[in-house]
């Protein structure tokens, strides 16, 4: 790795960390820099997931009032996107490469959707407000995080995005708590996935490394300052590189 690709990953790293606190997907912004300075795609997926644990910690401490009265919540949906996150991960060891290859454009595609319809999932669940239905959790909505910690420890790509429609749909709640256990979420399934990665698959750890310190500060950006930043330009970000990933993955 070059210098200069060593400080694209990392700008990649601290630009995924700001946009997986604010509204997830920063997956769609490093993998495609992963594959660009030559990473085989399933390595770069696991060296990738390693990598952006450190931002879901720093968004979730930044996020730490609004999780405040939320043990129960995040101990429920919390065992759900654990065990979520292990089978994704063990299913990305356990395919064959060629089905990596075949299913993740079709899963950047599908994330690169849920990105262009996340503000009307926001706004409808801002319009439903009201107290909390179902504090907890219902069984659908343990299924639906069940479901997506799969997807996220076998790719990852917007599953923030994922979790967001689905607590918005089946949680009466402020958005802004309901982001702050999301970002938790993610974290869960990330640190799982990228443990079980750490002893089961190819790693390259520069490039993890890189991606660890800059979405650790892209972490705490996001958490403070980053619903300053205009979403629609953020949004507009992430729909370029995943096209360029999905082109890239097409065309290797």
């Amino acid at each position: 790795m070059t210098p200069w690709e060593g400080l694209a990953v990392f700008a990649a790293g601290a630009g995924a960390g700001t946009i997986n606190v604010i509204v997830g997907s920063g997956t769609l912004i490093t993998f495609p820099v992963l594959l660009a300075i030559g990473l085989p795609p399933v390595t770069a997926n696991v060296s990738n997931t390693l990598g952006l644990v450190p931002g879901s910690i720093s968004g979730a401490i930044g996020y730490r009032r609004e999780l405040a009265d939320q043990r129960r919540r995040l101990l429920r949906l919390g065992t759900a996107a654990l065990l979520g996150g292990l089978l994704g991960a063990v299913l990305l060891t356990r395919l064959p490469k060629g089905a990596f290859d075949a299913i993740v454009p079709v899963l950047i595609l599908l994330a690169l959707v849920l990105v262009v319809i996340q503000p009307r999932v926001a706004r409808a669940v801002a319009a439903r407000g009201g107290k909390v239905a179902d504090p907890d959790g219902s069984p659908l909505l343990v299924a639906g995080i069940f479901l997506t910690g799969i997807y996220g420890g076998y790719f990852g790509a917007a599953q923030g995005v994922l979790m967001l429609a689905l607590m918005g749909m089946l949680l009466r709640d402020d958005l802004q708590r309901m982001n702050a256990v999301k970002n938790v979420l993610a974290l869960i399934v990330n640190a799982v996935a990228a443990v079980f990665f750490m002893f089961t698959a190819s790693m390259n750890w520069l490039a993890a490394l890189l991606i660890a310190v800059g979405s650790a500060l892209g972490g705490l950006v996001g958490a403070k300052v980053g619903r300053r930043l205009p979403p629609v330009a953020l949004r507009a970000l992430i729909v370029v590189v995943g096209l360029a990933a999905v082109t890239k993955l097409l065309l290797a």
